[in-house]
């Protein structure tokens, strides 16, 4: 990287603006493909530098930076869109919009993108090669996909990506950075068991839904702890369970959805037998309690497979910035669709520790009471800038 540029003076200088954006983006938080605010203001902001824009599926937006010299383009990743939480902190730039969070440092990741977009700007003349800036909606449910598939990969062809996530379980300071499968696949079910409705004074007379979808819930979880190697992460959790409208009636169905998140070396053969080993199960507890069911699995997205040489380029990187022993080894179950990425061109997803108890910015992801350390912010937007350069240098 040239020595003549002091980033992170030039990042520091920036900062009021950075914390600035990422507030306003909190105080009004967006659900999947609704980021039409964010995205008006992120197309905006990248226009009045100069930066040629286009908007994809929807609210998506992609920026094109190209370099005084000819050389490869590396992709930059940041995620838009907010979740459906009611948010229960108490800082002066909370949630106005009811039932909307950023609960996740979405947030963050806009914002810390945009000042990446406007210093590098500042520098395309020492550029060779471009930057593609990728806003994109809906990572909570699997967006990535959809941008790609109208070709935000080709011309130009993009040659490397990178993507951060602020991270509240790892400290403020460090970066969490591995190779190789570094966050789970996901795949989505949804499932509902019939019953027979009748009354709970009765129930000889009826068929009691509640009851089938308790001995489902807990049964799954053998697939975890009695079919699955414990040398293979798996998690099957059910994070909803509907069923009845009164405490004296047996209720027709109960509806239930979940997540079933997993690593696996053989990725969709393994994939295909545990989905059927799941369905095993619901259809024998299903038919020996003589009733039917409905179920339907939703692909999410594979495992984010981090390719070493990029993995060890952002550790590099991380040294640049934060110094020596900065870097831990980090993986995780999540679900993150900038895995859709990693399985087509060399990238890297690396986690930047915003966790800080004496902040209140410890409590996990999708929490009501979730915050990010703000000082982390300019730690991530130099490590967007350092590993282009880096990058395009190499």
């Amino acid at each position: 990287m040239n020595t003549k540029i002091d980033i992170k003076k030039e990042i520091s200088d920036l900062n009021e603006e950075l914390i600035s954006l990422r507030r306003d983006f909190h105080m009004h938080p967006e659900l999947g493909y609704q980021e039409f605010r964010t995205s008006k203001i992120v197309k905006a902001y990248l226009e009045n530098l100069g930066i040629e824009t286009k908007i994809v599926t929807e609210t998506g937006v992609v920026g094109l930076l190209k370099g005084a010299k000819e050389g490869k383009t590396v992709l930059l990743r940041a995620d838009m869109d907010a979740l459906p939480v009611e948010e229960k902190t108490d800082v002066a730039y909370k949630s106005v919009e009811a039932g909307k969070m950023h609960a996740c440092g979405h947030d963050g990741h806009t914002a810390m993108l945009l000042v990446a977009a406007k210093t590098l700007a500042n520098h395309k003349e020492q550029l060779a090669g471009n930057v593609m800036f990728v806003f994109q909606p809906n990572e909570e449910q699997a967006g990535a996909l959809n941008m790609i598939n109208e070709g935000i990969l080709e011309n130009p062809k993009v040659d490397a990506a990178f993507a951060i996530h602020l991270w509240t379980p790892i400290e403020s300071g460090k970066i969490g950075i591995s190779s190789g499968p570094v966050v789970a696949a996901d795949e989505e079910f949804e499932l509902t068991v019939m019953g027979k409705a009748g009354h709970t004074s009765a129930p000889h007379a009826a068929i009691d839904p509640i009851l089938i979808g308790s001995t489902i819930v807990q049964a799954i979880q053998s697939l975890e702890t009695r079919e699955t190697s414990p040398l293979k992460p798996l998690t099957i959790m059910v994070g909803s369970f509907h069923a009845g409208t009164g405490p004296n009636i047996i209720p027709e169905q109960v509806q239930m959805s979940g997540t079933i998140r997993f690593m696996f070396e053989n990725e969709e053969e393994e994939k295909k037998a545990l989905l059927e080993k799941f369905e095993r199960l619901v259809k024998g507890i299903c038919d020996a309690m003589g009733t039917t069911y409905k179920l339907k699995f939703i692909p999410s997205n594979p495992s984010a497979m981090n390719d070493s040489q990029m993995a060890e380029l952002i550790k590099e990187t991380a040294k640049d910035t934060l110094g020596e022993g900065c870097t831990i080894s980090y993986k995780c179950m999540v679900g993150e669709d900038f895995a859709d990425f990693t399985h087509r061109v060399p990238s890297a997803l690396y986690f930047v520790g915003t966790g800080d108890a004496a902040k209140e910015t410890h409590y996990p992801h999708h929490h009501p009471k979730f915050n990010i350390d703000e000082d982390t912010l300019k730690i991530g937007v130099e490590m967007h800038v350092r590993s282009v350069f880096n990058y395009l240098e190499s």
